[in-house]
């Protein structure tokens, strides 16, 4: 027996859920096929439980500059397994709160993995379903390197399911995941080494914001092992061994984290069927209103190449919820003006273009940089006070913010306003016009010369 819906949805992540959820409420039959727990990567092992480490690791340094401001110190003991024990029946809450979204919007909840075998019509179990509307939002997995030994390593699912925090750990990889879980395992004890193929780490943002987080790493005593290309992973008796292809070698460690990228989870859904063809690296091609190859087939989030973002995942299934359901008919995502956050430490919040980038773009004589890097005020008192560093990028003779970007203590809570400033066009003469809100480093932005 084949059921029938207005809309089904493949995949329990954010993106699938926004949409399935907003398209309930229009009056649409919706369907939601989840073959892993409610929430997807961010909530289960990506943004979620990645957010409550970080907090964990900022207080451990708060505690430690607690001396600076007279307090008593004394060494805190930090339990590993308290902390996993409370972020499990955390994000559990989270898993039941989202089941309990969907069965009040209405929307029919199917656990399993679905497989196309139509164009309109897909497969999950003995179960045939069919739509008018299939959305695709299966989101992505870690990489796991091609080498031997690579099994004796983890990736970012086995860091969120380490049971106790490593001794010695090397991360392999030089984009947002390595830096943030480098900087978590280091705050909260372990020794941390970070392993890169390139001479340095988040090699697509602004140049002021990797080189300031390399020089605090590695101040921190974070150590940066730059230019090593892996050839094996080796378990010996006293760890496992990192070789290099140089001859060189690293070893004792107690875990190895590979954070070398993500791919999309496109290969196991049955897309020739729907006429579908993922690109090379498995990335289902989508229009800018969401739509694949394939009428009425639509894909969000990780499963495409977009920007791979929780908040991109959900305005994008909403807005397309709105265009299908909501008759508005030319609703969809902007992606030009994307706000991100990398929760490093001291953490990086950037919008907007590079300075490289805005050149490109704009030509060399159009842009105008406006830079600062000063020590806030919370770390007036410490020996070598770690600084925070802003840039503004602007362009033309009316010096439209083009770019924002900064490193720093709490700049990670400083952008979302901002990003809708960029987003309504500000100018330089807009921030300089605003009055400051003293004393903060946030009003760095609106003084900066």
């Amino acid at each position: 027996m084949t059921q029938s819906y207005d809309l089904i949805v493949i995949g329990g992540g954010s993106g699938g859920i926004a949409m399935a959820n907003r398209a309930a409420r229009y009056g649409a039959v919706t369907a939601l096929v989840a073959a892993g727990p409610l929430g997807g990567t961010c909530v289960n092992a990506g943004c979620v439980p990645k957010k409550i480490y970080w907090n964990a690791a900022h207080l451990a340094g708060q505690m430690k500059m607690a001396g600076e401001y007279g307090f008593d110190t004394i060494e805190p003991r930090f339990h590993w397994e308290h902390l996993k024990q409370q972020r499990d029946t955390y994000i559990g809450r989270l898993n039941d709160r989202y089941a309990q979204g969907l069965d009040g919007n209405g929307v029919s909840l199917i656990r399993g993995h679905a497989r196309f075998s139509g164009a309109h019509r897909i497969h999950v179990g003995d179960s045939t379903l069919e739509a008018a509307h299939i959305l695709i939002a299966t989101g992505g997995h870690p990489v796991w390197p091609d080498i031997p030994g690579a099994e004796l390593g983890i990736t970012s699912d086995g860091f969120f399911a380490l049971e106790s925090r490593p001794r010695c750990v090397a991360v392999v990889g030089a984009g947002y995941i390595a830096v943030e879980l480098a900087g978590v395992l280091h705050a909260l004890g372990s020794d941390v080494s970070l392993v890169m193929r390139r001479r340095h780490f988040l090699n697509d943002f602004d140049p002021m914001l990797r080189e300031s987080l390399m020089d605090a790493m590695l101040r921190q005593g974070i150590s940066l092992l730059a230019q090593r290309e892996v050839r094996e992973l080796e378990k010996r008796a006293d760890g496992l061994c990192l070789h290099f292809h140089d001859g060189d070698c690293l070893g004792g460690l107690d875990a190895v984290i590979w954070a070398i990228g993500r791919r999309p989870n496109s290969a196991d859904l049955g897309l020739e069927f729907a006429n579908i063809t993922a690109d090379p690296q498995g990335f289902i091609p989508v229009d800018a209103f969401q739509n694949t190859d394939a009428p009425g087939v639509y894909a969000v989030g990780d499963v495409t190449a977009g920007p791979a973002l929780t908040p991109v995942a959900i305005a994008a299934g909403r807005r397309l919820a709105d265009r299908i359901f909501g008759n508005q008919t030319e609703r969809h995502l902007d992606t030009l003006v994307v706000p991100t956050v990398i929760f490093s430490h001291p953490p990086i919040a950037t919008v907007g273009l590079s300075e490289a980038v805005a050149k490109e773009q704009y030509g060399e004589e159009a842009v105008k940089v406006y830079q600062t890097t000063f020590t806030p005020m919370f770390r007036a008192f410490a020996a070598e006070p770690e600084k925070t560093a802003m840039k503004l990028v602007t362009v033309g003779r009316e010096e439209k913010v083009v770019g924002l970007h900064a490193i720093g203590d709490g700049v990670d809570e400083m952008l979302q306003g901002f990003a809708v400033a960029l987003r309504m066009g500000a100018t330089k003469q807009d921030l300089d016009d605003t009055i400051a809100i003293h004393p903060t480093s946030a009003e760095e932005f609106v003084t900066m010369r």
